[in-house]
């Protein structure tokens, strides 16, 4: 009996015996990855508070473009308009910009083709008028591809 006694207080001694030190550790180690998870975490919230923060700022200064080409545009259709005085004073009449390059290419081409048309087509004068009004709108086209290249019509949207 006393053997078993023996034993039993022996098993129990090395039983409380145990490595509470491992087990501090494993739960250090424990709580240091779930702070770095957490940092980790914190970080990407960061960046991605940081890439908000810049497509704001890129939005905003997107916005402040297309204000200031829109003030811009106002601001040439104000020129370009003539502005009501009521002064007593006569204002300057406005210099005149002359024939366009579609009106230009319109005289052109007509005269060119009635021409043609004469040349080719003896017959009353048809060729004439028909190569005329050929010649009148295909100078036409030309002349107002020109004008929009200059600048002296808008381009279409």
């Amino acid at each position: 009996m006393k053997r078993i006694v023996l034993v039993c207080i022996a098993g129990a001694m090395l039983a409380a015996c145990t490595n509470n030190n491992a087990r501090e550790e494993a739960l250090v180690k424990q709580k240091v990855v779930a702070a770095i998870k957490d940092s980790l975490k914190l970080d990407s919230f960061k960046k991605a508070e940081a890439k908000i923060k810049e497509k704001e700022q890129e939005a905003q200064r997107l916005a402040k473009i297309k204000e200031e080409r829109r003030m811009l545009l106002l601001s040439e259709r104000n020129e370009a308009a003539p502005a009501r005085s009521y002064s007593t004073e006569t204002a300057a009449p406005a210099k005149k910009k002359g024939w366009s390059q579609a009106a230009k290419g319109a005289v052109i081409g007509a005269g060119a083709g009635a021409l043609g048309g004469v040349l080719l087509d003896k017959k009353d004068g048809r060729g004439a008028i028909i190569g005329g009004v050929v010649g009148a709108g295909t100078g036409y086209l030309i002349g107002r591809d020109q004008d929009r290249k200059s600048g002296r019509v808008q381009p279409k949207n």
